[in-house]
């Protein structure tokens, strides 16, 4: 079996369609979609941010 890893930039609040139509484009399968997780610390607490995913996409033969 073959992978691919794609590294895919993220706006959380803006991107849900381009994430939507990159998924759709691609020819595998979906095995994982990993999120970077950063986090984020501001005077009223800690929180966190998406910067970007990993998608794992299996190569079908």
């Amino acid at each position: 079996m073959k992978y691919k890893v794609h590294h895919f930039e993220l706006n959380m609040k803006e991107d849900q369609l381009k994430l939507e139509q990159f998924l759709n484009r691609l020819h595998g399968e979906v095995v994982s979609i990993v999120p970077n997780v950063k986090p984020i610390f501001r005077p009223m607490g800690a929180t966190a941010k998406v910067d970007f995913l990993f998608i794992v996409e299996k190569i079908m033969n």
